[in-house]
């Protein structure tokens, strides 16, 4: 199991935001080089990082500070937020990216997943996020009809190997993820499955394990530190 410490920027900086909401930002680094230095040093092994600006918009307005982390810090990095079209993808691995997350594409834009799938293969994460059970986009702005589960299994179908699933009422809440639908999601797919959202302690790290979720991202917690890096580890040894 592979725990990702998430970095989210907005303007140019690191915050985190209760449950996808905008104007509930808290900004905990000015420079969030520094915080991928920080969580590398601390043993991590993977870094998820989303471009809240452009999952919003569909701009690449954090893309120079995003390159500089990739750059700069020798470990794997996923990176997310608002790539709506395969150049985007491509110009994000080029730079060294190892994975690149979809989301509002993936739902909104027809055929988009299977020429990302077909193009990428297993550098393509889709970003599964969930309001009631329905699925989420712009930024988590507007909430669909559209059922996540039903999604995810059309996602299996179009050759998508691994989704991020978030509950945004989870989000940034410290109140554990979803165990109930990440449940359902490994029953009804064969998707490798990373938890995102209201991940907290260690025993939601254990609890997600004995689910058979292969990562986990967590972002407040570790920020405020409700739970660290080295704990998480000493249970996944």
């Amino acid at each position: 199991m592979i725990i990702f410490p998430a970095i989210d920027i907005r303007d140019g900086k690191c915050v985190r935001l209760e449950q996808g909401r905008f104007d509930k930002e808290e900004i905990y680094f000015d420079d969030p080089i520094e915080i991928a230095a920080l969580w590398k040093l601390k043993g991590a092994t993977c870094l998820h990082i989303v471009d809240l600006d452009g999952a919003r918009y569909g701009l690449g307005k954090n893309k120079d500070v995003i390159r500089e982390i990739i750059q700069g810090i020798d470990i794997p990095i996923q990176v997310g937020g608002g790539f709506r079209t395969l150049d985007d993808i491509d110009n994000m691995l080029q730079l060294g990216a190892e994975k690149v997350i979809i989301g509002t594409s993936a739902v909104m834009i027809k055929n988009f997943v299977d020429e990302a799938a077909k193009q990428f293969g297993n550098k393509i994460i889709v970003s599964l996020d969930a309001k009631g059970g329905n699925i989420a986009v712009e930024g988590w702005t507007k909430t669909l009809s559209q059922s996540a589960f039903v999604f995810a299994q059309e996602l299996e179908d179009k050759g998508i190997q691994s989704i991020v699933y978030t509950d945004i009422a989870k989000d940034g809440m410290l109140s554990g993820p979803n165990f109930q639908e990440l449940k359902q999601l490994k029953e009804k797919t064969k998707l490798n499955i990373i938890a995102s959202g209201g991940i907290t302690t260690v025993q939601h790290i254990k609890d997600l394990k004995s689910l058979g979720i292969c990562g986990a991202i967590i972002g407040k917690a570790l920020y405020e530190g409700a739970v660290t890096l080295e704990e998480i580890k000493e249970v996944l040894l």
